[in-house]
C-alpha cells in the first residue's frame, strides 16, 4: 500500500510538473526577451530588437516600450513606424521631452509638412497644462492635494494664533481648486486613451476623397507618417479624418492605424 502511494505521488509529479513549468515560462521569456531587445538594440541588431519589443507590448503597453520600439523603427530608416510608436509612447506619457522630441525628428522626415491651425493663446496654454502629467500623474496630485486640504483644515480649526489660520483657509482654498483641476485633467487624458482618435497614414501615399467612395471626387494627397484626426469612424471601410490644418475628407479604412 505504502508504495503504491509512492508511485502515485510520483505519476502525479510527474503529470503536473510540465503544467507548472509552463506557467512559469511566460515570466521567464518576459525576462529574458527584455534583455534580448535592450541588448540588441545596443548591438546595432534593430530588427530583432524590434521583435522583441513587439512580443513585449503584446503582454502590456508602456510608454518606455513603444519609446524604445520607435528608436529602433528609426535606426532602421522606418520613419513611419516610428512615428506610429512615439504617438503611443506620448499617448501614454504626454509630458515626455525625449519622447516629443523624438517625435517631432521624426516627424521632419515625413513628405508632408502640415501647418496647424492657429489657436488662441489660451487653449494652446491649456493643453500644454493638460498635456504636462500622464493619467497616473494627475491622479497622484490630486490624491496628494486632497490629503494636504484635509491637514490645511485641521490647521485652520484648531490653531490658535491667525496666521497659521490664514495659512490653512487660504493654502487649504489653493489645493481644493489644484485637486479639482487635476481631477478635470486627469479625465480628459482618461478619455484620450480610451476614445483613441488619432491615426497614422501607412500607405506610401492616398488619396483623400470627398465622399466615402472609391469613385469619390479626390481632394488631396497624404503620405505615409501623416498623422490624421478621425471624425468619423461608424463605417468599417472608410473613415472620415480631419487634419491639423483643417482639411477634411474619407479615407480608405486600411490606409491608416490608430494610435
Amino acid at each position: 500500500m505504502e508504495r503504491y502511494m509512492v508511485l502515485k505521488v510520483r505519476r502525479l509529479v510527474r503529470w503536473f510538473l510540465p503544467f507548472y513549468l509552463l506557467t512559469l515560462l511566460p515570466f521567464n521569456a518576459s525576462a529574458a526577451t527584455k534583455a534580448q531587445a535592450d541588448s540588441a538594440y545596443a548591438q546595432g541588431h534593430f530588427q530583432q530588437a524590434i521583435a522583441d519589443y513587439e512580443a513585449l507590448l503584446k503582454q502590456g503597453a508602456s510608454a518606455d516600450l513603444y519609446y524604445n520600439l520607435g528608436n529602433a523603427y528609426y535606426r532602421s530608416e522606418n520613419i513611419t513606424q516610428a512615428v506610429l510608436n512615439y504617438e503611443r509612447a506620448l499617448l501614454l506619457s504626454p509630458g515626455d521631452r525625449d519622447i516629443r522630441f523624438n517625435l517631432q525628428l521624426a516627424r521632419s522626415k515625413t513628405i508632408d509638412k502640415i501647418v496647424p491651425e492657429s489657436e488662441m493663446f489660451f487653449v494652446t496654454w491649456y493643453h500644454s497644462l493638460v498635456n504636462l502629467m500622464s493619467v497616473d500623474g494627475w491622479a497622484h496630485t490630486a490624491i496628494i492635494s486632497l490629503a494636504l486640504v484635509i491637514v490645511l483644515s485641521l490647521v485652520y480649526l484648531f490653531s490658535q494664533p491667525v496666521w497659521l489660520r490664514k495659512i490653512g483657509f487660504f493654502g487649504g482654498i489653493t489645493l481644493l481648486v489644484v485637486f479639482i483641476f487635476a481631477n478635470v485633467f486627469a479625465h480628459q487624458q482618461k478619455q484620450s486613451l480610451v476614445h483613441r482618435k488619432g491615426a497614422i497614414v501607412m500607405s506610401p501615399s492616398v488619396t483623400v476623397k470627398s465622399t466615402p467612395a472609391a469613385n469619390g471626387t479626390d481632394l488631396f494627397i497624404l503620405h505615409e507618417g501623416t498623422k490624421v484626426i478621425i471624425t468619423d469612424g461608424s463605417m468599417r471601410e472608410w473613415k472620415e479624418i480631419r487634419l491639423a490644418d483643417g482639411k477634411e475628407g474619407w479615407i480608405e479604412s486600411k490606409k491608416i492605424e490608430l494610435i
